[in-house]
C-alpha cells in the first residue's frame, strides 16, 4: 500500500470518527486505536473515549486501546479516564480497564498489567500518575 492510499484510508476513518452514526464512530475509534501512536489520531481517540452521544463508541475505543496491550493504549485511557466529567463515560472506561486487568489475571498475565501500571505512575500527566496509582490500590493480588 502506498503512503498516498494510507494517508487516503486515514482521511476516511478520520471522516467516520465525526459520523452522526455511533456504529461508524466505533468502527473508526476501533481502527483508530490501531495507529494510537501517531500523533495525529490522539484528540481524535480522546473525543471518541468521551462521546457524549453513546456509551457503545467510549466502550468500542476503550476496548480496541487496551487489547493492544501496550503502555500507548492502556495510558490513552487512563488520561481521558481522568478528564471524564459525564459519570456514565467514567464510569464506562473504569469498567473497561477493569475488565482488562480481569482478563489478564485470569490469563496469568497479572505482573505485565501491575508492571504497566507501576510505568504509569511515573507519567507525566497528572490524570495518568493518578488513575494508575488508584488502580494499584485496588488491585486485590497486591
Amino acid at each position: 500500500m502506498s503512503q498516498e492510499q494510507r494517508a487516503d484510508g486515514l482521511g476516511a476513518v478520520l471522516r467516520d470518527a465525526e459520523s452522526k452514526a455511533w456504529p461508524r464512530r466505533a468502527a473508526a475509534g476501533r481502527q483508530l486505536a490501531a495507529m494510537a501512536g501517531r500523533e495525529e489520531v490522539a484528540l481524535v481517540l480522546e473525543r471518541l473515549l468521551l462521546d457524549p452521544h453513546d456509551t457503545a463508541v467510549t466502550q468500542e475505543t476503550a476496548e480496541a486501546l487496551l487489547q493492544r496491550g501496550d503502555l500507548v493504549g492502556l495510558r490513552i485511557v487512563l488520561a481521558t479516564l481522568s478528564r471524564a466529567e459525564a459519570w456514565w463515560t467514567a464510569d464506562q472506561l473504569d469498567s473497561e480497564v477493569f475488565n482488562r486487568q480481569g482478563w489478564m489475571i485470569s490469563d496469568g498475565r497479572r505482573d505485565e498489567f501491575v508492571q504497566q501500571l507501576k510505568t504509569l505512575t511515573a507519567d507525566e500527566d497528572a490524570g495518568v500518575r493518578l488513575e494508575a496509582l488508584r488502580l494499584l490500590g485496588s488491585d486485590p493480588g497486591r
